[in-house]
């Protein structure tokens, strides 16, 4: 296992060598949502969500719909649907634990993001679920959102990622889900029919248990 030669361990090594920050991104973070970041928030397809358990244990799970798919229900509350995925509720498991969470929001064609952070909580309320109905699927469960820092960050990760520019990128030769799936869980399962699931998983059940 590769050993670190030279580790940085404080802020003040970083910026030893770095410039500090502008004035402007000092000062970007609000403890709510405005019109501003509403708007962004209402046009995302995709996020990420970040939890943490009492360990300190890190995980990071994408959640993708439609725009409009996180309601925001004030200005510091945001209600983000649980879809059907693969039952694991890891990051359920550390909101039980921690009840902390930060957001990365993503809207197509745009190159910056917008970053929340707060506190988290699992609800049942149907009258959130039932806001966040996809084809006539209520979600069984809703991560309700306290946001306590909101912020927009800039675009350059997007940018040298080209994450939006498909045409930029060659198609990769990966392995697929089902190959993964065999090897890291050593299972004995045959190929084609789990191809065959996870196909029809992403083709008909994406609000389906």
């Amino acid at each position: 296992m590769y050993q670190p030669k030279d580790i940085v361990t404080s802020i003040d090594q970083i910026y030893a060598d770095m410039r500090r920050p502008y004035d402007s991104q000092v000062g970007k973070f609000i403890d709510h949502v405005d019109d501003i970041v509403r708007v962004w928030i209402e046009n995302s397809t995709f996020l990420t969500m970040a939890t943490v358990d009492k360990a300190g244990n890190m995980d990071v799970s994408p959640k993708g719909d439609p725009a409009g798919f996180v309601k925001v229900l004030d200005r510091k509350t945001l209600a983000i649907p649980d879809r059907p995925g693969n039952h694991r509720y890891d990051g359920f498991q550390n909101i039980f634990e921690t009840g902390r969470v930060g957001l990365i929001f993503f809207v197509p064609h745009r190159t910056e993001v917008v970053r929340v952070n707060g506190s988290a909580v699992v609800i049942r309320d149907m009258d959130v679920r039932e806001q966040c109905a996809i084809k006539g699927r209520v979600p069984d469960f809703a991560v309700i959102v306290t946001v306590e820092e909101a912020f927009y960050h800039c675009g350059k990760a997007v940018i040298r990622s080209r994450l939006w520019q498909a045409d930029a990128h060659p198609k990769p030769d990966l392995p697929t889900y089902a190959e993964a799936l065999i090897a890291h869980g050593e299972l004995e399962t045959d190929f084609d029919e789990l191809t065959a699931h996870l196909r029809n998983n992403e083709e008909n059940r994406l609000y389906d248990e």
